[in-house]
């Protein structure tokens, strides 16, 4: 086996295991899944693990990087896409939070808001994954929000980042009530009143 092939067998190996940690965490939580499970679940030797990972605090903080790198990867896909206003590929993006974020399983995609306040009582090293990862979120809504004044299809009656940040709060506070009452009226009044905040059509 050559270098660069075990490199990258290496590689997959450690993004199958955060991969599949993030799809079983997303619906359990972080503490209550064992690293068995996600081994099991991914088919890896459970001596492997800590070839990637110095312990279970350090594999969080890993899995909360890559999903805050994908999501974010994501966002910059829907925010800046050609084509349509700005305040159009906003509504885009709330509509998918939505559909990605709903009661029902989300698949790892639901991370922020399932291990939010569990892993940042856990781990000051998960804490400030957490931290960076939504602070990126609100800094790629703020952009929108700037470019939606700029080409004129949305107002906001203060600053771009403090309307992004109350957004994102908005939209957490609404997924966390969705799990709550087990339907998506939540989605739905955070909606109305996302379009009050930027000035657009009911």
């Amino acid at each position: 086996m050559t270098t660069a092939t075990a490199t990258i067998e290496t590689f997959d190996v450690r993004e199958k295991i955060l991969a599949t940690g993030q799809r079983i965490m997303g619906g359990k939580g972080f503490s209550a899944v064992g690293l068995n499970e996600v081994l099991a679940s991914a088919g890896v030797p459970k001596g492997s693990f800590y070839h990637y990972f110095a312990s279970k605090e350090a594999f969080g903080e890993a899995m909360l990087e890559a999903y805050f790198q994908d999501y974010l990867a994501d966002m910059d896909r829907t925010l800046r896409q050609a084509g349509g206003t700005a305040a159009e590929r906003l509504e885009h993006y709330f509509q998918a939070w939505e559909h990605n974020q709903s009661f029902e399983d989300c698949q790892g995609k639901c991370l922020a808001v399932k291990l939010g306040a569990e892993v940042s009582d856990l781990s000051e090293a998960m804490r400030a994954s957490m931290k960076r990862g939504t602070a990126g979120i609100v800094t790629h809504l703020s952009q929108a929000i700037e470019a939606g004044m700029a080409d004129g299809s949305l107002s906001v009656d203060d600053p771009a980042s403090d309307v992004a940040q109350s957004l994102y709060q908005l939209w957490l506070g609404a997924s966390v009530m969705v799990k709550i009452v087990r339907n998506v009226e939540p989605f739905h009044k955070a909606m109305v009143t996302t379009r009050q905040i930027l000035h657009l059509p009911a």
